[in-house]
């Protein structure tokens, strides 16, 4: 056999074998049914999100499967979440919409987070989940500087919820003066701003403020003090970053670590041992979805920011904050727990 018949032949393999691979993974999802599993309950924030992407994914997935929603609320998204782990089947049929502050739980020490994010496969965040500090319009405090200077009092959902663990952690810090008042829903935290029955809300989500209280964006009826994350939102390119007001470099670690879930915002996940194809195939139609004028469309009218990780990035986000140094970690669980002294203001 000549050498250019032996090249014809091993090109024409390679080539048949390279449209066997597309076709396969053309097919691979085709008749199939998907299943996007929901941490929490029907019509909250994640749950709107979820049922967003799955309506406009499935175009984008090859063989165009059929998705449904199935919402498994329970311990605040961590039923679900371990669910994904522990029993959900492995074979590409499941995506699992959790909540972005249980990605750290097992590595802050949480018993019940029987989950190990690190080996998820991941096909990325819709969005940003940063946290505001806000005061009422007619309120003397107006800046964090204002925060320092008298107290502050702020609603709270409950003792381990943000809007108390980021007042106490500012009260460490930078030695604010917020003064937490319990007991709220999530409806009424921000009522009670309304009512004047408190300052402000410090730890509040700024796209569920987006949409749950629109009117407070269009009256300019509220200071905005701060924000979380390690760069500012798209929405608020001039309210300070919290980061920015931290000088020690070792506070800025530990804030980064416990800020890092906001920056990875509305998570979604595919079980640990799915097969890679599928990962790939359904990771490539996540990023495209975040690119489709129709999705995009459809999140502007019902006011859902859309600002985008990829899988790779969100993978990239989780590995580097359980790289953290084990007394760093022990020390953002402290100043979570409000086990740290508060200081005095910074000089």
């Amino acid at each position: 056999m000549t050498t250019l018949i032996k090249t014809a032949l091993l090109a024409s393999g390679a080539w048949a074998a390279a449209t066997f691979c597309v076709a396969a993974q053309s097919d691979i999802y085709k008749d199939k049914t998907v299943r996007m599993v929901i941490a929490g309950g029907a019509g909250g924030g994640y749950d709107l999100y979820a049922r967003l992407l799955s309506q406009h994914m499935a175009k984008h997935i090859p063989g165009a499967p059929t998705i449904i929603n199935q919402n498994m609320p329970g311990a605040a998204g961590i039923t679900a979440t371990n669910w994904a782990e522990k029993i959900a089947p492995k074979d590409g049929s499941v995506i699992v919409a959790t909540y972005h502050v249980l990605l750290l739980e097992p590595l802050f020490g949480n018993a019940a987070a029987n989950y190990d994010p690190t080996q998820f496969e991941w096909l990325g965040s819709v969005g940003k989940q940063q946290n505001i500090c806000v005061t009422w319009h007619t309120s003397p405090v107006k800046t964090i500087e204002d925060a320092r200077q008298r107290e502050v009092t702020v609603s709270s959902t409950g003792a381990s919820g943000h809007t108390t663990l980021i007042p106490r952690m500012l009260n460490t810090v930078l030695g604010t003066k917020f003064k937490v008042i319990g007991g709220y829903q999530t409806a009424e935290s921000r009522l009670a701003v309304e009512r004047g029955e408190v300052d402000g809300i410090c730890g509040l989500s700024w796209t569920t403020l987006k949409t749950a209280s629109p009117d407070w964006l269009k009256g300019n009826r509220m200071n905005l003090l701060v924000q979380t994350g390690a760069q500012p939102m798209r929405d608020l390119p001039n309210v300070p970053l919290l980061i920015d007001y931290v000088k020690n470099p070792e506070d800025r670690q530990v804030l980064n670590l416990i800020a890092a879930p906001d920056d990875m915002g509305r998570p979604f996940l595919m079980p640990p041992g799915t097969p890679k194809s599928m990962v790939s195939v359904l990771r490539k139609a996540f990023d495209e979805t975040m690119q489709d004028a129709a999705f995009l469309a459809d999140a502007d009218k019902r006011q859902m920011e859309i600002d985008p990780l990829s899988g790779a990035e969100l993978e990239r986000l989780i590995k580097a904050a359980y790289a953290t140094p084990k007394p760093l970690v022990q020390r953002a669980v402290s100043l979570m727990r409000g086990e740290e002294q508060p200081r005095s203001a910074p000089k």
